[in-house]
């Protein structure tokens, strides 16, 4: 007897709660500058409800890939037009097919081969993600490459040695040894801790003593 689709659907089992399982990162520097990534976005966008964040989490991507365990996780991934909420882990087949728009790797001396080639090959091959960046907090190596013509083709650089992402409508480059974001006026995208120092900053010079 065959199976509906629906049918076939019912029975396969829920796959929303895997969790990820990603390594630890190579050092605090790394961890550093992943939470910098993801609070300076999360601060800028925070009147939007409408994309997801995943920082060291894996991206699970068919079914097979559970059985050989060949887990894929960015560093860093931004999804777009999707539900903003808490997950354990993406999953592809459980968020209608999406992939990340934009992903960066922090590359290490053990993860720097397999990001510059194999990922680079598995995210714009199966991926299709449109942009793809890499960074070196201790070299502070940077690259960002955009999808043309289903082909990864390096993204030109400004003056300043910036990167344009499309995806974010942000540029990303360098200052003080980071990878930050700058606006496209070429002003600096503040984590929620510069903000509340300009902030305090701003109201001493008022002569207001702040009582935060």
């Amino acid at each position: 007897m065959s199976l509906t689709a629906q049918q076939l659907a019912a029975l396969m089992p829920d796959a929303t709660q895997l969790e990820s399982d990603e390594p630890e990162m190579e050092s605090s520097l790394h961890y550093a500058q992943l939470d910098l990534l993801a609070a300076c976005l999360e601060w800028l966008w925070r009147d939007r409800s409408d994309f997801f964040i995943g920082a060291n989490l894996t991206i699970y991507f068919s079914r097979e890939q559970l059985k050989t365990k060949e887990f894929r996780g960015p560093d860093f991934f931004l999804v777009k037009n999707t539900e903003k909420r808490l997950r354990k882990s993406w999953v592809v087949w459980e968020e209608g097919g999406r992939y990340p728009d934009v992903i960066i790797e922090l590359l290490s001396d053990s993860t720097a081969q397999t990001d510059c080639s194999l990922k680079k090959e598995l995210y714009q091959n199966r991926f299709r993600t449109p942009e793809y960046f890499w960074f070196s907090p201790e070299t502070l190596e940077f690259a960002g490459y955009r999808l043309v013509d289903q082909q990864y083709e390096p993204i030109p650089e400004t003056e300043s040695g910036w990167l344009w992402s499309q995806s974010l409508e942000l540029y990303l480059g360098t200052q003080a040894g980071m990878l930050r974001y700058f606006t496209e006026a070429g002003n600096l995208v503040l984590s929620p801790e510069e903000a509340l120092q300009r902030l305090t900053e701003q109201l001493r010079a008022l002569g207001v003593e702040p009582n935060l």
